[in-house]
């Protein structure tokens, strides 16, 4: 009698068609709402070494960007001051003093169109840093002079500057400055 029972026993089916229902809703919901990682690779190039061996004649002029604590310095060709830009009060915090990006845009704006007035396509462009200079700082350096925004034909667009980024530090100034 006990084989009996046994026998006659029978094993229950695993019903997952509910389980599938949920996965088939689940997994398209949290794959539209999962947030996909952007990452941004800047091309940068260094400065080259045999630069100043060259003649000056040959030598191509440098188009500088010199990051200091109170002031951004615009060189062109290197060394020559173009415009010294202060920093100005934060418009957030009216005392925090901040770097004027607007104006370093601008002033490379004009440089971009006075070098293509004489026939020159400038591309590169060399930002010197301070041992100093916080990281945002220089991220949005590189920001500013790589592109601008503009309207064209009803559409904001990001028009070229100078996309051929080069570092490197900045000179040691005195503590009255140049």
């Amino acid at each position: 009698m006990f084989l009996n029972r046994r026998k006659h026993a029978h094993e229950a089916e695993l019903d997952i068609t509910s389980f599938m229902n949920l996965m088939i809703i689940l997994v398209p919901v949290l794959l539209m709402s999962m947030v996909f990682s952007h990452v941004t690779v800047l091309d940068l190039t260094l400065p080259d070494a045999g630069a100043g061996a060259a003649a000056d004649s040959e030598q191509p002029k440098i188009l500088e960007v010199i990051i200091n604590s109170d002031y951004l310095d615009v060189n062109y060709p290197a060394g020559i001051r173009v415009k010294r830009i202060e920093k100005v009060a934060s418009e957030e915090a009216p005392s925090e003093m901040v770097y004027n990006f607007d104006l370093l845009s601008l002033t490379l704006q004009e440089i971009k169109r006075q070098l293509k007035e004489k026939g020159i396509d400038k591309r590169d462009i060399l930002i010197l840093s301070q041992k100093t200079t916080d990281y945002q700082t220089l991220v949005s350096t590189m920001d500013t002079v790589r592109s601008f925004k503009t309207v064209l034909v009803s559409d904001v667009v990001d028009a070229e500057l100078f996309p051929a980024i080069s570092l490197g530090d900045a000179p040691v100034t005195s503590a009255g400055g140049q």
